[in-house]
């Protein structure tokens, strides 16, 4: 059992250092990052609204029936919703925010969603190494373009390039909190899986929706604005390649 826990977290702590890929960045010039972070914003709007609706709540629903997997989804929704009213009342209520509220929304959906990232990799060890490799891989397959996606959006949010590697990598550790759990505690989380996985998808869908699609949206220039959706479009079809390549 030491062995497989070893397995377990040397693979979650793989996944949790991907949220540094941002590095990559930082031998870019401010002028030309500036200029790619709107298709990164696309990106992770696309990455968000795929992750919720071709992987958390298909996987949702094998775990619980469909009015409870939506309830919970709403719950989702709601509470991030609220939190976005309480972050913009303490930190914007003078109209002046230097920080864009949708950057810390996106740190936490990323830690709930990197936490089940963590519980998925823990149950895959669980049932035999080589099915927990195969699914550390394809946790990676995606993990590069969402970090890298989620990496822009804090820098386009108002972070600095250090703060938002610092913090990004913060909310990626949640992962390890996951492994712990799926490890400890899989066999008491089949409910859990069912409520996390689709309040995540709430939070993923909100955040798309509400925050990144209309910033989006404030492009006035038609070839930034068109490139801007290819990419939106380039992040779902990914999910779904993903979907295609590793469904079980």
């Amino acid at each position: 059992m030491p062995s497989l826990l070893f397995w377990i977290l040397g693979s979650t702590f793989l996944v949790c250092l991907i949220s540094l890929i941002g590095i990559a960045t930082l031998v870019l010039k401010d002028m030309l990052l500036q200029k790619i972070l709107l298709t990164l914003v696309g990106f992770s709007a696309g990455a968000l609204i795929g992750g919720a609706f071709l992987h958390l709540l298909p996987e949702a629903l094998e775990h619980s029936v469909s009015i409870n997997v939506f309830s919970y989804l709403i719950v989702g929704f709601s509470i991030f919703f609220l939190l976005e009213r309480f972050l913009y009342w303490r930190h914007c209520h003078k109209g002046k925010c230097d920080v864009h509220i949708f950057t810390y929304l996106n740190l936490i959906g990323d830690g709930i969603h990197n936490f089940i990232d963590g519980l998925v990799i823990a149950a895959s060890f669980i049932i035999n190494i080589p099915i927990g490799i195969v699914t550390t891989l394809a946790v990676v397959s995606h993990e590069v373009p969402q970090e890298l996606g989620d990496f822009g959006v804090l820098v386009y949010g108002g972070f600095s390039k250090f703060k938002a590697l610092f913090y990004n990598f913060l909310s990626a550790l949640t992962a390890i909190f996951g492994a712990f759990t799926g490890y400890f505690f899989f066999p008491l989380t089949e409910n859990f899986d069912a409520f996390i996985l689709s309040f995540a998808a709430g939070g993923f869908i909100y955040i798309a929706s509400s925050d990144l699609i209309p910033e989006l949206h404030r492009e006035a220039n038609l070839g930034r604005a068109s490139s801007s959706f290819v990419f939106f479009v380039a992040g779902i079809l990914l999910m779904a390649i993903v979907k295609l390549v590793f469904q079980h």
